[in-house]
C-alpha cells in the first residue's frame, strides 16, 4: 500500500470563515523545546517517525499531536492514566519543568501555589506542571497569564486525575486551556503493527489491495493484551513485561481509588469490582447488571451507590474509558441503545484484575476474544485521536450491533466489526458491516468511507471482491 500520512490537525482552534474579525492582540508562536518534530501537518510526518523507530526511540503520536496543538493555543492540559507516558512526552515539549510532587517539595508546591503563584509558574515556556491537580488553583493562574501574555504555548499541565472539588477553580478554561487525553502504546507505536495500511488513507478512499501485516499470531495478540501498552512494559521480555500490568492494579486498588477524592475505599472491594468490570466489558452493563454478576461471581453484595462511587473514581483516574453510543439516520425507525460500552483504559488491566497470563487466555477463547476487542478499541482510539477523530459503538433494539465507528469532524466516518480471526467470524463481520450499511439513511449523511474487519491474526490486509470489506490484521494499522 502506499504511504501516507495522518491528516492531524486542530480545527478547533482555526476561525470558521463566517467568524467576525475582532482587535485582539497578535499572539506569538511559543519556542518549541524539541525543534526537530515537524509539524503533524508535515509531509515529513511519519517519515521522521519512522526514522526515529529505526533509531530503537519509541516515539508516541502524542509527540506530534502535542506540538500541534501548543501551536495554536496559550496552554494544554495532558490527560490520561497514569503510566501511560504523560510526564515523559510533555517534558520532550517543555523548556522548563515543575514537579508539584518532587520528594521534598510537594507540600511547599501546594502551599506555594496559594501564596505566590507566580513563583511556581515563573520558567521558560512551554512550562510544565506536573501532578498540577494537587493544587487546582494553578488552574486559574495558568488560564489569566494565558489571558495576560499575547503568546502560544506557554503551559503543559498534566497529572494522573481530575480533580474532584473544583471549588478553588473559578474558570473552565473554555478557550484558553485545551484538553489533550494521552493513552497507552498502540501496536503501531509498540513496533509490533507493519503500519502498512493507513486509516487517515482509508478516509481518503484508498483502500488496500493487499499490505504486509506484522506477523504476531494469538501468542503474539495474548501477549501483547497482557503486557499492555504501558512504555515501561514495551520492549520487556517474558514475566518482566507481564509484571506492569498487575503493579499498576495493585496500585490502582490499595490507593490510588482512594487518593481520587480522598474517600477510603476497600482494596478488595475494589479488585472485586474490576474483575466484575472485566467480565462484562464491550457490554453496555448496568450498574444492576454489575451488582448482579457481583453477586453471582463474587459472591458478595454491593449496594448501587456503592458501586457507582468506585467506578467515578475509576473513571476519574482514567483506569476505565467507556465507548459512547452512535446516533446515525437511520431509513427505518429503530430504537438505538443510548447506553456507553464498558471498556478500560488497556486491556492488561482487564487480564491482570482476572489474574490471566498469554496462556491461559488462550485457553479461554470467549474472554480472549473480549480482551482483544479491548485491545483493539484502545488502537483505534489512538489513531482517531491523531484524526481529531473519535470512536463509538451501535446498537439498536434489534439487536444489530457495530463494535466501533470511527467519525471524523467533518462528517466522515468508517464501520469497524473487531474478530479474533477465521473465515466463519470474518464473514459474519461482513454480514453485520454490510446489513448496517443498508440501513443507514445516506440522504441525510454520508456513506461509510470504509467498512472493515479487524482481526487478531493474518498475514496481509486485503479488500473483498464481493463486497468491498476491508479485512485487516491489527497488526497492520496505523493512523
Amino acid at each position: 500500500m502506499r504511504q501516507g500520512r495522518a491528516n492531524l490537525r486542530v480545527d478547533h482552534c482555526l476561525p470558521s470563515a463566517t467568524t467576525k474579525t475582532c482587535q485582539v492582540p497578535q499572539r506569538k508562536p511559543a519556542k518549541c523545546h524539541n525543534e526537530n518534530l515537524p509539524s503533524a501537518t508535515s509531509p515529513r510526518f511519519y517519515d521522521i517517525l519512522f526514522c526515529m523507530k529505526k533509531g530503537k526511540y519509541r516515539p508516541r503520536i502524542a509527540d506530534f499531536t502535542l506540538k500541534d496543538i501548543l501551536s495554536c493555543t496559550g496552554a494544554v492540559l495532558v490527560e490520561g492514566p497514569k503510566w501511560c507516558g504523560k510526564t515523559t512526552t510533555a517534558a520532550r515539549q517543555a523548556a522548563s519543568v515543575l514537579y508539584m510532587d518532587e520528594t521534598g517539595k510537594k507540600d511547599a508546591n501546594i502551599a506555594l501555589a496559594k501564596l505566590n503563584p507566580v513563583k511556581l509558574l515563573s520558567g521558560e515556556h512551554p512550562r510544565l506542571i506536573d501532578e498540577w491537580q494537587l493544587a487546582p488553583s494553578i488552574w486559574d493562574d495558568v488560564r489569566f497569564n494565558v489571558d495576560r501574555a499575547s503568546e502560544y504555548g506557554q503551559y503543559i499541565l498534566t497529572g494522573s486525575s481530575v480533580p474532584p472539588k473544583t471549588d478553588e477553580m473559578h474558570h473552565t478554561g473554555t478557550g484558553r486551556i485545551a484538553r489533550f487525553r494521552m493513552r497507552p502504546m498502540s501496536l503501531w507505536e509498540s513496533e509490533e503493527s507493519s503500519g502498512s495500511v493507513s486509516l487517515s488513507l482509508l478516509f481518503s478512499g484508498e483502500a488496500p489491495t493487499t499490505a504486509d501485516a506484522n506477523v504476531l499470531g494469538l501468542e503474539g495478540i495474548a501477549f501483547a493484551a497482557c503486557r499492555g501498552g504501558w512504555p515501561e512494559a514495551v520492549g520487556q521480555s517474558g514475566r518482566f513485561a507481564l509484571r506492569h500490568a498487575f503493579d499498576y492494579v495493585d496500585a490502582v486498588a490499595a490507593s490510588d481509588i482512594s487518593r481520587f477524592d480522598g474517600v477510603a475505599r476497600d482494596a478488595e472491594c475494589a479488585r472485586a469490582i474490576m474483575r466484575s468490570y472485566a467480565r462484562l466489558q464491550g457490554t453496555q452493563a448496568s450498574i444492576g447488571v454489575i451488582t448482579t454478576d457481583l453477586s453471582a461471581h463474587e459472591g458478595r453484595t454491593f449496594g448501587e451507590n456503592t458501586i457507582y462511587s468506585y467506578l467515578n473514581a475509576l473513571r476519574g483516574i482514567f483506569v476505565v474509558d467507556d465507548v459512547s453510543a452512535w446516533h446515525p439516520s437511520l431509513r427505518r425507525k429503530t430504537t438505538v441503545r443510548a447506553s456507553d460500552t464498558r471498556y478500560f483504559a488497556d486491556p492488561s488491566i482487564a487480564v491482570a484484575s482476572l489474574g490471566f497470563g498469554p496462556n491461559s487466555l488462550q485457553d479461554d477463547l470467549p474472554t480472549f476474544g473480549i480482551v482483544f476487542e479491548t485491545l483493539a478499541i484502545r488502537d483505534l482510539r489512538a489513531y482517531a485521536d491523531a484524526l481529531d477523530g473519535t470512536v463509538h459503538h451501535y446498537l439498536d433494539r434489534n439487536g444489530l450491533e457495530c463494535d466501533a465507528v470511527i467519525r471524523l469532524r467533518d462528517g466522515r466516518y468508517g464501520l469497524v466489526e473487531i474478530k479474533l480471526g477465521g473465515d466463519v467470524l470474518i464473514d459474519k463481520g461482513c454480514e453485520t458491516l454490510n446489513k448496517l450499511s443498508s440501513c443507514l439513511d445516506t440522504s441525510r449523511m454520508h456513506a461509510p468511507s470504509f467498512r472493515m474487519v479487524l482481526t487478531a491474526v493474518g498475514e496481509y490486509a486485503y479488500q473483498r471482491k464481493e463486497d468491498g470489506v476491508i479485512v485487516c490484521p491489527i497488526s497492520a494499522l496505523r493512523p
